[in-house]
């Protein structure tokens, strides 16, 4: 016979967004609101007059002395606080500039200078196959069939090389974890088929995330589209969240939240589409679903079914805040 664990005491409302972003990631009880995270708001010149640090040219940065590219650092990092700050998100997904791990770490450190430990930030940390572009998808499927050891071979060493990397920011410190941002599925279903991938990207997900866990990481598994084939792949992988749920994709949150709720943190499921060409009552119906089938029982990030991306209209994500923080309340 099991015996029951004890319940863990609810995180208070008032606790820092990082420990209520964590909490709901380990599925643990919340007062007050839900909390809330986008992949990216790359609305920030209309909301603050500056480009979003992932679309600015970055073509002069080698010809830079050094305290140009401090102050560029600075108001990446700024720019990062001030759109949680403004839009409550409880954890930040950066963009770092060139240079590879050395230079991503001056900008996570600039982050916790300003910010202390109120954001949980992440990084884009996959390493799987994900659907090939226009130019390679041809290529990619002759792969599958002519060299399929060759796929396998390269597919654990690109694990290999994340998870060197990883140990590099684990020994820095200050970063809290890695959002996994290969995608696999189309709205009609996954790039492969559900055999396919059990063969050529489950197992070194698997192992990724098992690895970035290892370190003290928490792991989120973004991927758009239809994931219904392979749902139960990505939830057997073990990471603490799966991120957008896409409607577009016919993702229902309500039959995911029933069937793998208890396993694995949810985040997202509210239409980019009805954000983008939607009226502001499809907006606002769209959030109130995300809510209703996520909240129960912990366990969920409110968030898009993508990101605020460029184009998308301010005054439709605002819509979208306004029903969530009226309604999406723990009591």
């Amino acid at each position: 016979m099991t015996t029951a664990l004890p319940l863990a005491a609810p995180v208070a409302a008032d606790a820092p967004p990082r420990d209520r972003f964590i909490a709901a990631l380990e599925r643990r009880p919340l007062i007050g609101r839900v909390p809330h995270f986008e992949l990216v708001f790359f609305l920030t010149m209309e909301a603050f007059g500056r480009v979003h640090p992932s679309q600015r040219h970055y073509g002069q940065w080698d010809q830079m002395e050094e305290k140009e590219r401090e102050l560029h650092r600075r108001d990446m990092a700024r720019l990062y606080i001030e759109t949680a700050e403004r839009y409550e998100h409880s954890a930040i997904f950066l963009h770092p500039n060139p240079g590879g791990v050395e230079e991503t770490c001056k900008l996570i450190d600039h982050v916790r200078e300003m910010s202390g430990n109120h954001y949980c930030l992440l990084l884009h940390g996959d390493a799987t196959y994900s659907i090939p572009n226009g130019e390679q998808m041809v290529n990619f499927v002759y792969r599958l069939v002519d060299e399929p050891e060759k796929v396998l071979t390269d597919a654990a060493r690109m694990v290999d090389n994340a998870l060197a990397t990883a140990e590099r920011y684990a020994a820095h410190g200050g970063l809290d974890g890695f959002a996994l941002c290969a995608d696999y599925c189309f709205n009609t279903g996954p790039f492969l088929s559900p055999a396919q991938m059990s063969e050529f990207v489950t197992p070194f997900l698997a192992r990724l995330t098992k690895g970035y866990r290892d370190m003290g990481f928490y792991v989120i598994k973004h991927t758009d589209g239809n994931i219904n084939p392979i749902a139960d792949q990505l939830v057997q992988t073990n990471p603490h969240a799966i991120h957008s749920l896409d409607p577009q994709g016919d993702v229902d949150i309500a039959e995911i939240k029933r069937q793998y709720g208890k396993q694995v943190c949810l985040i997202g499921n509210v239409s980019c589409a009805m954000l983008d060409t939607g009226t502001i009552t499809d907006v606002e119906e769209s959030t109130r679903y995300a809510l209703r089938s996520g909240m129960p029982g912990g366990g969920y990030i409110f968030s898009t079914s993508n990101c605020i991306y460029t184009g998308m209209r301010l005054e439709r994500y605002e819509a979208m805040l306004r029903v969530w923080r009226e309604e999406g309340n723990y009591k």
